[in-house]
């Protein structure tokens, strides 16, 4: 068997739509700009009677040549749950990406709603790495990199 060590941090959970756990969705998508990679955030809200957790999709660009190389994080969440068979479920609010495909300039999103359904959504590459392009670039903690 292969030795799987070195691991390192590649994102750290942070303020906002992350701050409670983030996670790895479908695989990253080479493109001519970077690896982009497709994670959800958590954040968790809590009341005096409940709790709630809601998941948002959001997104980073790696650099082509050193996948450990954070290029771009974008800020906010890039889709979260709308629509009722998203809000609604075996569990609340959310939206969990799990696999997507790039067609032309199109890509194509298979995710997870409310648990109980899996939908399909879309939107242009060129969009999203427009959009990605205007984040700050990354200073990782610590000087890691």
């Amino acid at each position: 068997m292969k030795y799987w060590g070195e691991h390192e941090v590649l994102l750290y959970a942070r303020e906002g739509w992350d701050a409670d756990k983030i996670g790895l969705s479908p695989p990253p998508l080479c493109t001519s700009d970077g690896w982009l990679i497709m994670y959800h955030g958590v954040l968790q809200m809590t009341s005096i009677s409940s709790y709630k957790a809601s998941y948002r999709i959001k997104l980073a660009l790696l650099d082509l040549e050193n996948p450990r190389k954070v290029l771009h994080r974008y800020e906010g969440w890039v889709f979260g749950p709308r629509e009722m068979y998203e809000r609604s479920g075996d569990v609340n609010d959310v939206v969990f990406p799990c696999g997507w495909v790039l067609v032309d300039d199109e890509i194509r999103i298979y995710y997870r709603s409310g648990d109980v359904s899996l939908s399909v959504t879309s939107t242009k590459i060129s969009d999203i790495l427009e959009c990605i392009h205007k984040c700050p670039e990354t200073q990782c903690p610590d000087g890691i990199l």
